[in-house]
């Protein structure tokens, strides 16, 4: 049987379906919870709030560049929530993080709470992606 139809197939509760559905539920949550915190960003984004825009021109960007990174996030997002696209959505998030970083860098913010904070959630949504997708794991597995 080969393993993508395995992997659609239900079988009878084994240790090593327990532990392959615990893992899947693992990256469900780790990737859930980056989700959260992208939707509050993009949802901050869109409604134009004080916050938003102070903290957009102090990273030297202007209020008009809010509605464009948006819809860079929407794009992202939803291929990131489709499970076959999802990792085509986890290295375009990537790209888009390395640009956060890279401004952060240039206006000599702070470390930790800054400047590596895109890489905190790009663990959490290439963690996520790894637990819930053998596609991904595949990709990392030695070869033999």
């Amino acid at each position: 049987m080969s393993a993508a139809i395995r992997e659609s197939v239900a079988f009878p509760a084994s240790p090593a379906n327990a532990a392959s559905t615990r893992t899947r539920w693992a990256g469900r949550i780790l990737s859930g919870i980056a989700v959260l915190f992208l939707l509050f960003d993009l949802g901050i984004k869109l409604s134009g709030a004080k916050e938003a825009i102070d903290g957009t021109v102090q990273l030297g960007w202007a209020p008009h560049h809010l509605p464009i990174l948006a819809v860079i996030e929407i794009a992202c997002l939803i291929l990131y929530l489709i499970p076959r696209t999802a990792p085509l959505g986890a290295i375009l998030w990537t790209g888009y993080l390395g640009g956060a970083i890279a401004t952060h860098l240039r206006i000599d913010n702070p470390l930790f709470s800054h400047i590596l904070f895109p890489i905190y959630v790009a663990a959490f949504i290439w963690g996520g992606l790894y637990l819930r997708d053998s596609r991904v794991r595949a990709l990392l597995r030695p070869s033999r």
